[in-house]
């Protein structure tokens, strides 16, 4: 007989205090609960994490979970200590001491996680010992660094899937937050996953600003924006170690906290300025791009790229550091045309032709990015193969203050033409640069041996600079008019589109250049609350984790924090339905926070909110799966809850979730096969009270009669109508 699915939603609250899931997570974890592989592609913040460390709290044995780097193994599991999970990490940072004893642990089965390098998981003695620690999961975080084609490719993974013969019957879970259709391939390939169930999240972050800015006077621009973010922390992504420390250095001198973080410092000195930036010691990190990938820091508010990325892979993947806890985010990066001629400078550096040839595909895609009018939204969900279905995301500097254009059409003509003619004369093509050459009438050496100041198209274009002529053919580039090859010595080449538009004359809209103004709008994520309590409890908060020393958000994050400051909770009870309270930290920090409050109720007034409806971002809502629309299509046919969850073999909790995940995708549902219409009123009054957004809080009102999986589904009907 099948053995029946755990509950996961009391675990989820219990131990880490939220009362719903994020897409696909529940889909995950059921799927690897049941026995199969699993390959998951979740955004940075799309909780990737959880998906392995709730099913170690379902029955006894081991997760072992693969991590590339030793801070994100301390991170998690601090985390998880501190909400009653027992985990541990076993690396090279530990004294010989400590690994004996953690190891005495592991053999004497105290242990639910287990984090681990993938080097240290390979050696011959390690392997025996886990076999003797009833594994029941391998996880691989950060899967795409199996992949010569990701972006931070580590041999040392392609070793993972000698386990497979080892364990034949431990189901493998591979975890990644950027991930190209090739790269997802080869995860699945080179770890050997069987059959894999595949989780494609959306990549959209709703809750960010991406922002490109022209670049001019880059620290002075760096210093204004930081000036107006007092209080925030973030990362400066700096080209060079050089460039990290200096800028690091010059902001300190200005009076901003700020310390670099680049492959050239000592370990230690890498560790101490991660560690005083976890803990708010430090705003501003000035990285290069060794620094990022698994610092789980949950309240960083902007990513600032000071030079131009390598690629679009990289800059998502850097920009998605911001944000994670769900608060607005600010993405923003200089550009230059220049930082790409300097890039193009270290790419002619590597020795490997293939490796250059892809990397300069990658930097004109990044450079396309940077320069284009379109929403910034759709390039990079583009780039991943995902369409954006809106017209205009409301959060970039595309879509907020859009780029006035002008009628392009006889500078596109003079450009394509150039292109033609010096192709007809000498039979090759030649780069963007010297095209405007040739427009501008310049007097080179390459002009005069060429003989292209005899061309038709010598010195037509005196109307535009340079600079305007380059970022014109670029646009042509863009908009499929001209093709621009990625060998060492690239050239422009008419494509069929180009070849026409040249012969037909067709009208071409151009792009003006401008800098898009700030535009003060509604950010996704925010949380309207009383800043000054919440000022406040971030003060209690860093005082607490200083004497833990751990990391604040270990405490609790800064969306706690803003709805306590929101609904200023009076009793345990209360407090226990704020995100992200769970039993150990009611225990532990309740009393604390609730005195905190009180007291500074005693000498202010209660500041009252508009009620904000619970609002799934059309991005992030579910998406109806197969085996969801299996239930839909059993529902729509007049079969009850119980009646499917009887039919198809599921738990009755499974059966609402997809019901709930169709009715939040914009499928219309009849509730009164759900409930009668006294059950419907009565949940209706519970949620009044509770808000909209507190399924646990409503639960208890109603004394636990009703299924969370119900609950869920009324809040999504409800939701769907506010948004109509």
């Amino acid at each position: 007989m099948k053995a029946a699915a755990p509950e996961l939603l009391p675990l989820l609250k219990q131990y880490f205090g939220f009362v719903s899931f994020r897409p696909l997570q529940e889909e995950i974890i059921r799927d690897s609960l049941a026995g199969r592989d699993t390959f998951a592609l979740l955004p940075t913040g799309g909780g990737k994490s959880l998906c392995f460390q709730l099913p170690a709290l379902t029955h006894a044995g081991l997760t072992v979970v693969v991590s590339p780097l030793i801070a994100l193994m301390k991170d998690q599991v601090d985390a998880l200590q501190a909400s009653g999970i027992a985990a541990t990490f076993l690396n090279s940072s530990l004294a010989a001491g400590e690994g004996r004893t953690r190891l005495r642990g592991l053999h004497n089965g105290e242990y639910r996680l287990l984090y681990v390098a993938p080097e240290r998981l390979m050696l011959s003695g390690f392997l025996e010992d886990l076999q003797r620690w009833k594994v029941k999961l391998f996880a691989i975080d950060e899967a795409h660094c199996i992949s010569e084609w990701g972006h931070d490719f580590r041999p040392e993974y392609r070793q993972i899937a000698q386990l497979r013969q080892l364990f034949p019957g431990v189901p493998f879970m591979a975890l990644t937050a950027t991930a190209t259709d090739r790269v997802r391939a080869d995860i699945v390939t080179h770890l050997k996953l069987r059959e894999p169930a595949c989780f494609v999240a959306s990549f959209n972050r709703p809750n960010l600003t991406y922002r490109v800015i022209p670049k001019n006077k880059p620290f002075d621009q760096l210093l204004d924006f930081l000036r107006g973010r007092p209080k925030e922390s973030g990362i400066v992504y700096c080209l060079s170690r050089k460039g990290a420390e200096s800028v690091a250095e010059r902001l300190s001198t200005a009076g901003i906290k700020a310390k670099p973080y680049h492959a050239g410092l000592t370990p230690k000195e890498r560790s101490a300025h991660q560690e005083l930036f976890l803990r708010d010691d430090v705003r501003v990190i000035c990285a290069t791009i060794a620094f990022g990938m698994g610092i789980n820091k949950p309240n960083v508010r902007f990513v600032f790229h000071y030079d131009l990325p390598k690629n679009i892979e990289g800059y998502y993947q850097e920009t998605g550091r911001a944000g994670r806890d769900g608060l607005p985010g600010e993405c923003v990066l200089l550009f230059s045309a220049g930082d790409a001629v300097k890039q193009t400078t270290f790419i002619d550096e590597k020795p490997n032709p293939q490796e250059r040839q892809i990397a300069r595909a990658q930097l004109q895609q990044i450079v396309h990015y940077a320069e284009s009018a379109n929403c910034r939204r759709v390039e990079l969900l583009d780039y991943f193969s995902e369409t954006f279905a809106e017209e205009n995301c409301g959060a970039c500097d595309n879509c907020l203050s859009p780029r006035a254009t002008f009628d392009g059409t006889l500078a596109a003509q003079k450009f394509l033409s150039c292109v033609f003619r010096i192709r007809e004369k000498n039979g090759f093509g030649v780069g963007l640069n010297h095209v405007v050459e040739v427009l501008t009438g310049a007097d080179t050496e390459k002009i005069r041996n060429w003989h292209h100041a005899q061309l038709s198209t010598y010195g037509i274009g005196q109307e535009h600079s340079r600079q305007e002529w380059a970022a014109i053919g670029r646009e042509l580039v863009r908009l499929g008019f001209l093709r621009q090859t990625t060998e060492k010595f690239s050239t422009l080449e008419l494509t069929p589109a180009g070849a026409a538009a040249l012969k037909q004359r067709t009208k071409v809209t151009l792009t003006k250049p401008a800098i898009a103004p700030e535009t003060k709008t509604h950010h996704v994520g925010e949380i309207t609350c009383d800043e000054a309590l919440f000022e406040r409890l971030r003060l209690l908060r860093k005082t607490l984790a200083d004497e833990r020393d751990v990391p604040a958000y270990i405490i609790f994050s800064d969306v706690a924090l803003r709805q306590m400051a929101r609904s200023y909770p009076q009793s345990e009870r209360e407090f226990a339905r704020i995100s992200g309270v769970g039993e150990k930290k009611l225990r532990e920090y309740g009393a604390i926070f609730l005195g905190e409050m009180a007291a500074y109720l005693q000498t202010n007034p209660r500041q009252m909110f508009a009620e904000e409806a619970f609002v799934v971002p059309m991005s992030q809502r579910s998406q109806v799966g197969d085996s969801a629309r299996e239930t839909l299509r059993h529902f729509q046919a007049g079969e009850s809850p119980e009646q499917i969850s009887a039919n198809r073999g599921l738990v009755i909790g499974t059966i609402y979730g997809h019901l709930a995940t169709a009715i939040e995708s914009g499928e219309n549902l009849d509730l009164a096969q759900l409930a009668t219409a006294v059950a419907q009123a009565e949940i209706a009054a519970a949620f009044a009270r509770t808000g909209w957004g507190n399924i646990v809080g409503a639960r208890e009102l109603l004394g636990e009669k009703y299924e969370y999986g119900l609950l869920r589904c009324f809040r999504a009907a409800a939701n769907g109508k506010r948004n109509r």
